[in-house]
């Protein structure tokens, strides 16, 4: 369900979100790539480990983003209400150098993990 408006209350949290440059990192990571695990969000934005759970903490619970847990792991993804309004407005920065390092980043980071991707998929299909 995509959202057509929404109210101030509702608006608030999501504009405080917006507010943080870290958050902003995260989110934009979350809009280009569609699903993260704190792990790689950790080692793209050089965070420690406190500090990427404080603010997918505080974005989970402003309503932005949802979590997907999978073996030990735990997936982010931007939910689907709020994802048009999101994508719109970090449209206005994705050209800014520290969100495009991150995106390279994040390619490298993936090239290299192309064995890992291989052995969650297979234990899907032997489960």
């Amino acid at each position: 369900m995509r959202l057509k408006n929404f109210s101030l209350s509702f608006g608030m949290p999501i504009f405080r979100s917006l507010s943080d440059e870290s958050r902003v990192r995260i989110l934009n990571l979350l809009i280009e790539k569609k699903e993260m695990c704190i792990t790689d969000l950790e080692q793209i934005l050089d965070f420690t480990q406190t500090k990427t759970s404080r603010h997918l903490s505080y974005l989970k619970n402003s309503g932005i983003v949802n979590i997907r847990k999978h073996d030990q792991w735990v997936f982010y993804s931007i939910r689907e209400e709020v994802y048009d309004f999101v994508n719109q407005v970090l449209n206005y920065v994705k050209k800014d150098p520290v969100l495009l390092a991150d995106l390279n980043t994040y390619n490298i980071m993936y090239s290299n993990r192309e064995l890992a991707i291989y052995k969650i998929e297979s234990k899907k299909y032997l489960a």
